[in-house]
């Protein structure tokens, strides 16, 4: 008997698994695997659970990546239902984690079900790469699986990242690529005096404006073929001061970059720094800045892959999807290391909201597309 979709997403979402808890939700779902006959292993790196499971040891091999951790539901009473008791309410299953990501992952488990019944002597391995720690730090999580696979000489030849890629209709999108991103925390130091004496004193605020609005006025570029612009935003300020007669003598900002691949964090390192240098020299002040790369643009290039999945996404929901690299980060940006990859999940719509949902119709159809691509992959 196949896996049924619908009911497995129903058992994960019941997990309470807010990041970096796993509530068993991975123990649930190498239960799962197991009965199909993967070699399941829970691999934990300091407090977060991951797994990685196998069924085959033959070339080439499938990967499906995702995660089971989900963000915080926040306040409960805004929910119309309990976010991990969920319920279908007008065709849709509504719970924390419905598309972000527990019902991709159900929708992938079934289809390895479905496609195992009818392929039984496939040519080749199918894994799952799946995380507890992708909405938080991600510290953990897929980057030191995937440096445990290199230790372990495990290969991956392709991987399907199933997070939600379409913005309102499933088929819309899949995503090929995926903007760098960079945080910069960014400390001036000044001398602290008396507001009425501001010349015994060098406000350290005055130079953390004129940088920040340097920083806001940087043209990084233009976009590319496959990438929208970079962007920079100043996400906090912060002058802890509690005393409204005194100039503080530091000031903090903490700002973020999405850049495309026409940089690198390396390079936009050297022009921030450049900037940050030559404004706090000139107000004679001086500055500590701290960079956390969270991961590099890249793209995968369309090839024969990218457009088998495009074809088989078109015959099943009649919508050709279009490729992007539009949106936030995904652990794509860690896979991307050892093996070309592509992602394709569900609606992305409520993902992250109050009352998330996903369209129980786009679970039988999801479930179909990965069904598909398993089997036009190991033709």
């Amino acid at each position: 008997m196949p896996i049924s979709e619908l009911k497995l997403a129903k058992e994960l979402i019941r997990k309470p698994s807010i990041t970096p808890r796993d509530a068993g939700a991975i123990n649930l779902l190498a239960k799962n695997l197991r009965s199909l006959g993967f070699k399941c292993k829970i691999i934990n790196f300091k407090n977060i659970k991951n797994l990685y499971a196998k069924l085959g040891s033959s070339t080439p091999n499938f990967c499906y990546a995702g995660h089971t951790d989900v963000v915080p539901p926040g306040k409960i009473s805004d929910w119309s239902v309990n976010p991990f008791k969920p319920v279908i309410k007008n065709n849709k299953l509504i719970g924390r984690g419905a598309n972000d990501m527990k019902a991709s992952i159900a929708c992938f488990v079934s289809a390895v079900s479905r496609f195992k019944n009818q392929n039984k002597r496939f040519k080749g391995s199918i894994s799952l790469l799946i995380t507890g720690d992708e909405e938080g730090i991600a510290v953990n999580g897929t980057k030191r699986v995937i440096e445990y696979l290199k230790k372990k000489k495990e290969r991956i030849n392709f991987c399907l990242v199933g997070e939600p890629t379409n913005p309102n209709k499933l088929g819309e999108m899949i995503k090929i690529g995926r903007r760098g991103s960079m945080t910069g925390r960014l400390r001036i130091i000044g001398s602290q005096g008396h507001v009425a004496y501001p010349h015994r004193a060098n406000n350290p605020s005055n130079t953390m404006i004129k940088i920040l609005k340097r920083l806001k006025e940087l043209r990084l570029d233009k976009g590319t073929k496959s990438f929208q612009p970079s962007n920079l935003e100043i996400t906090k300020i912060n002058i802890d001061n509690h005393a409204d007669n005194v100039i503080p003598g530091t000031a903090d900002a903490v700002f973020n970059i999405r850049f495309n691949d026409k940089h690198s964090a390396s390079s936009l390192k050297k022009k921030l720094n450049t900037i940050i240098r030559s404004v706090s020299k000139r107000n004679r002040c001086k500055f500590k800045v701290q960079y956390e790369v969270s991961g590099e643009a890249f793209l995968t290039k369309p090839n024969k892959i990218t457009y088998m999945t495009q074809d088989i996404i078109k015959k099943i929901t009649g919508i050709k999807p279009k490729l992007s690299t539009t949106g936030g980060t995904s652990d794509a940006r860690f896979i991307r290391n050892i093996a070309p990859c592509l992602e394709f999940g569900l609606v992305g719509k409520t993902m992250h909201k109050v009352d998330e949902s996903v369209s129980v119709s786009d679970l039988k159809k999801l479930t179909k597309i990965y069904q598909n691509i398993l089997v036009s992959y190991f033709k």
